[in-house]
């Protein structure tokens, strides 16, 4: 904006004037190689004249055509001339300069929460892992800029999200975030800030603020925060409990008191050199801790300040290069011509090239992609033949469900029919082939009806049948697609998520009947309202825009359409693994494994 304005002000253009400078002086030292230039083609040229050999130099010049000589030492000028302007080019000339911010954040954050089996006491109602996560929301709502991270800890630290400018990268693990997803059980807060530390120094910054949530600390964890204060990284303590002791049953089945220790957290704070503020109601204690306006201090500068940085004029000499070549390339010139292309060549679009140089599974990859892309759009027409031109099980299916959605039912039984054959057994295949089938031979309703009185053929179908009619009137989603209600698409070599029924964890992890210890109320209402999320989700993408106006009908008032649909997508939801901590589980479990690995090395 401002460079904008200083060209349309000339009294500002000229205040920005500056002495001139080269951005990149070190292309100078390319003029040096001017007179070697010079000495060998004049060298060249007198080589090249045979008349030389054979007569006088004093008759040379009666002999000789001057004019041919003048033509070539213009030539020669041009040629030095064009040189020189490259180099002076490319050596950045400046004699501008323009306002810039002066720093582009505030103080980072790091958020270290404790997840231990302490989190699940109720001293705070209804758990303090819901007064914990209910906080964060409030942190990450309300935080006026600056890069956030978010540490979890039990017996070790593991990071949950990196440090990131997006508060909304942060907030989709906080339903997932629970005692269970941790490799084990225990307090070390020490963990937790040495690896916020870590953390804050491998995005580079000397100085950013460690914010910890927990309900008491030990000696371990003081010295960890005088650690990290003495780096720049200062610790402040969020507490996280109530002041009355409360009875709590741990994971062995031992019933312990548990409060807060606000004495040891004052004193971790102090330590530190930050601040201490128990959980409450409202942002009070995060105004205390002074997290919702992050603290700019450090940046250098008051918020808004800018400087002056200079720019690169160098680009002002490309016309008359340009205009020196095309002279060039009118007497023929072929190193003008390379020039010439080589100027045009980045307006070429660069999709042109990218083809050339892709694998046979790239090039698929990249047209199942549009294929996806362009049947979310309701483009199945062009979403069939982008699947028709892919290679797989899965191209076939979902060039299937386009043709369904296009209303060509043989031909999407058909696709169905390669896609078995290239992966016999493939469920979504069987089971939208049979519902294309059904379609096929299913009556249409009766026109001008108001959909009051459904057919009876549909009153008696069972659950699994209309799941089953959920790709005969939409086509279903196609497989590698985000927006598809599958947990992820089917590979030949692995069982599908989506055929897991119940709970996978007393399915495969607890054969023997043994249930883990359950989460409190408010991890169970976490866990209903994510479902209620996704069944939303879910239910705004499976409409069509011409029946929007629809959606408010009463379930007695739904078509036999509408109705199979919502059917549908109520199957889909039960099929769909009710865990939202299984990815960070299995990360933090891979991540458990890999340190115990790289200490076994270390003995």
């Amino acid at each position: 904006m401002a460079a904008s304005e200083a060209g349309m002000n000339p009294s500002l253009w000229l205040q920005n004037l500056a002495p001139l400078q080269f951005l990149r002086p070190h292309w100078l030292w390319a003029l040096l190689a001017l007179p070697l230039l010079a000495w060998v083609w004049r060298r060249r040229r007198n080589r090249s004249s045979v008349w030389r050999s054979a007569v006088d130099p004093h008759l040379l010049p009666h002999l000789l055509d001057g004019r041919d000589g003048r033509r070539s030492r213009f030539a020669a000028a041009t040629a030095v001339f064009a040189y020189a302007l490259a180099v002076l080019a490319l050596s950045g000339p400046s004699w501008r300069q323009s306002e810039q911010p002066l720093w582009q954040g505030s103080t980072p954050l790091v958020i270290a929460l404790d997840l231990s089996s302490r989190t699940l006491a109720g001293d705070l109602p209804p758990t303090r892992l819901a007064q914990a996560r209910a906080k964060l929301a409030t942190l990450l709502k309300l935080r006026d800029g600056g890069q956030i991270g978010l540490v979890v800890y039990a017996d070790d630290a593991y990071t949950v999200a990196p440090l990131t400018d997006d508060a909304r990268n942060v907030a989709v693990f906080l339903d997932a975030l629970s005692p269970d997803v941790m490799p084990g059980d225990g307090q070390r807060g020490d963990r937790g800030i040495e690896w916020s530390a870590r953390l804050l120094a491998q995005a580079g910054f000397e100085r950013g603020e460690i914010v910890l949530m927990t309900d008491r600390a030990d000696a371990a964890a003081r010295r960890a925060a005088a650690r990290a204060a003495d780096r720049g990284y200062r610790v402040s303590v969020l507490g996280l409990g109530g002041e009355t002791a409360t009875p709590f049953q741990r994971p062995d089945g031992s019933i312990v008191n548990v409060k807060l220790d606000a004495d040891s957290l004052r004193s971790l704070a102090a330590d530190g050199e930050g601040r201490y503020a128990s959980i409450g109601r409202g942002d009070e204690d995060l105004q205390t801790l002074r997290l919702l306006a992050p603290d700019v201090s450090d940046a250098g500068s008051a918020r808004g300040e800018k400087s002056l940085a200079r720019e690169d004029n160098g680009y002002w000499l490309l016309p008359l290069l340009m205009l020196l070549a095309l002279f060039a390339f009118r007497r023929r010139s072929g190193v003008a011509a390379v020039v010439l292309v080589c100027l045009c060549w980045p307006a070429m679009q660069p999709a042109q090239a990218q083809g050339l140089w892709q694998r046979p599974d790239q090039a698929a990859h990249e047209r199942m992609r549009e294929g996806t892309q362009a049947y979310r759009k309701g483009e199945f027409e062009r979403a069939g033949e982008l699947y028709q031109r892919a290679q797989g099980a899965d191209a076939q299916y979902n060039l299937g469900n386009a043709l369904a959605r296009q209303g060509r039912y043989p031909d999407a039984i058909a696709a169905y029919d390669r896609a078995l054959k290239l992966q016999p057994g493939m469920a979504d295949a069987l089971a939208n082939k049979r519902a294309v089938a059904a379609a096929m031979k299913r009556p249409p309703p009766p026109k001008g009806g108001d959909g009051k009185n459904p057919p009876k053929s549909q009153d008696g179908k069972s659950g699994q049948s209309d799941s089953q009619n959920q790709d005969s009137q939409q086509g279903g989603q196609p497989q590698n697609s985000p927006s598809s209600p599958k947990p992820s698409p089917p590979k030949p070599s692995q069982p599908k998520p989506s055929q897991d029924s119940g709970d996978p964890d007393q399915s495969q992890s607890n054969p023997g009947g043994e249930s883990k210890p359950s989460d409190s109320e408010a991890q169970r209402k976490a866990d209903a309202a994510q479902r209620e999320r996704m069944q939303r989700e879910l239910a705004r993408q499976g409409k069509d825009p011409a029946q929007q106006p629809a959606a408010g009908r009463k379930p007695g008032q739904e078509t036999p359409v509408e109705r199979e649909r919502r059917l549908a997508n109520e199957a889909w939801l039960k099929r769909v693994p009710d865990d939202p901590g299984g990815l960070l589980r299995e990360k933090f479990k891979i991540e458990y494994e890999r340190r115990q690995m790289d200490a076994l090395r270390g003995d």
